[in-house]
């Protein structure tokens, strides 16, 4: 087997492969994945999937993680749930609406009082009327998950990791051409190519791929000297994953609009703390072409507010501003774009903002679709 593209997608589809006792050549263009994989929160979120496929998925990567991290403590996982604070009385009925839902318990969705999430998460000094708990939700380290996985990879003699190579063409049924002019000939090849969705994959797929690419921005800070048990969102989350679409969400989105800076960058606050004690904080969403080249102030100036107004205290200094891009899929009904696009060819793409929750899953849907 061939796999094209060493992100989480990709590696995870290698992982399959090789568990399952395959030969695996992972080919990628960069000494090491340098995309959506490693510019993420690198958070396993369970608790906004939307009700059906999406939610088995990432309910069944959340198994397939916890297995995985007690096999490679350096993949840092930890089961560290998260809390949406909210405040006053058209957030609180959102949460209460999503805590209600028949799939609440699945998701680990309780309504808290603040002593009680308080009690989970001592760092929230800050003021609020109630916070939602997703117990399912955990977390990984994305600027070292990848090199964790491959190092086990490394492990297998049946395994091959080939940077710094970019595929260039299909020359035959599960056959590739990298820029080396070396061909890689396979049973099946998989392509998992990320944002990188031009090129060779435009020609394979076609003008017609139902996928588009989505730019955001997020920050790091200095250690916050505390720990934050919890991942952290607020309640402008709400807005943007599926789960919470309800009446009352309805009237939020009529009667108490986002902050001006908020909605025009499409904002939400997602906050995980790192192993080194610092907080990934983000993010912004910017859907049209071309995307700006620079990141911009207004969203980490907003982003810093909501912060320290759920925290009660100074946000420590911002140590890595950034931006990245992602790809996504344009049918919200399908986790993935997977399409076979030559003989012994599949291309694996789109997971949008889910790639890191649910990489584990998609690949074991793959490898067990192929019949691997």
């Amino acid at each position: 087997m061939t796999v094209v593209g060493a992100g989480v997608v990709g590696t995870m589809h290698a992982w399959q492969a090789v568990e399952r006792g395959h030969e695996v050549v992972q080919i990628e263009r960069e000494a090491e994945a340098r995309g959506a994989s490693l510019r993420n929160f690198g958070q396993i979120w369970v608790s906004g999937r939307a009700a059906g496929e999406e939610l088995e998925t990432a309910l069944r990567a959340r198994e397939l993680w916890e297995e995985i991290g007690s096999r490679v403590p350096t993949l840092g996982f930890r089961a560290n749930g998260s809390l949406t604070p909210v405040r006053g009385e058209r957030e609180r009925a959102v949460a209460e609406a999503a805590a209600a839902r028949p799939d609440a318990a699945a998701r680990g969705h309780k309504l808290l009082t603040p002593a009680e999430a308080r009690a989970i998460n001592p760092a929230l000094r800050g003021e609020f009327d109630a916070a939602l708990y997703c117990e399912r939700d955990a977390a990984v380290e994305p600027r070292t998950a990848q090199t964790a996985l491959r190092a086990e990879l490394l492990k297998h003699p049946n395994y091959a990791f080939l940077p710094g190579r970019e595929v260039r063409e299909v020359v035959g049924a599960g056959a590739v051409r990298d820029d080396h002019g070396d061909v890689h000939t396979a049973d099946v090849v998989v392509l998992c190519t990320g944002a990188s969705i031009g090129g060779l994959v435009r020609e394979l797929a076609g003008p017609d791929l139902p996928v588009r690419r989505v730019r955001l921005q997020m920050m790091q800070t200095d250690p916050l000297g505390e720990p934050l048990p919890t991942s952290v969102a607020d309640a402008d989350s709400f807005r943007y994953y599926p789960a919470y679409a309800s009446g009352a969400l309805d009237e939020l989105n009529a009667a108490q609009p986002q902050p001006e800076t908020a909605a025009a960058h499409r904002m939400q606050l997602l906050m995980v703390q790192r192993a080194d004690g610092g907080l990934t904080i983000g993010d912004t969403h910017e859907y049209e072409h071309p995307f700006a080249f620079d990141t911009v102030e207004d969203p980490y100036e907003h982003l810093t507010g909501v912060v320290e107004s759920l925290l009660g205290r100074p946000l420590p200094k911002i140590r890595r501003r950034w931006a990245g891009v992602y790809a996504q899929c344009t049918d919200p009904l399908r986790v993935v774009h997977r399409q076979q696009v030559r003989d012994g060819v599949w291309l694996i793409t789109g997971p949008g903002g889910r790639g890191m929750t649910c990489a584990p899953a998609i690949a074991e849907k793959t490898a067990n679709e192929l019949d691997w």
